[in-house]
């Protein structure tokens, strides 16, 4: 049984989520999971969580960012990114296992 390698979190990201924290006056945890659905077959999930019992939890910048046991293979090698563009901004998720994606970045399918 191999073991599943975490996905990475980008310097960007964790400063994203502290700033957040500040302007919220509370620091809690980014939950990244993946669920079936979407219009490629999967789809990311981001929002803010508490941590659970089998979480994966990812720090930085005295930042948590939690992964569930279940979306940890989806997401192996993957990186979780921060992007300001002229159309918005978002954490975002490069995922080299991703064999296509959809136009809006946030479905894809194995």
């Amino acid at each position: 049984m191999s073991i599943a390698i975490p996905p990475k979190v980008t310097d960007r990201a964790f400063e994203r989520l502290a700033e957040i924290s500040r302007q919220a006056g509370e620091k809690k945890p980014l939950r990244v999971a993946v669920k079936g659905g979407g219009c490629s077959g999967f789809q990311y999930e981001i929002d803010f969580d508490a941590a659970e019992d089998g979480d994966i939890l990812l720090e930085g910048h005295g930042q948590t960012v939690l992964v569930d046991s279940i979306s940890l293979p989806f997401l192996e090698n993957a990186t979780i990114d921060y992007q300001e563009e002229l159309i918005g901004s978002r954490f975002v998720v490069q995922n080299p296992n991703a064999k296509s994606t959809c136009g809006c970045a946030m479905s894809f399918s194995l």
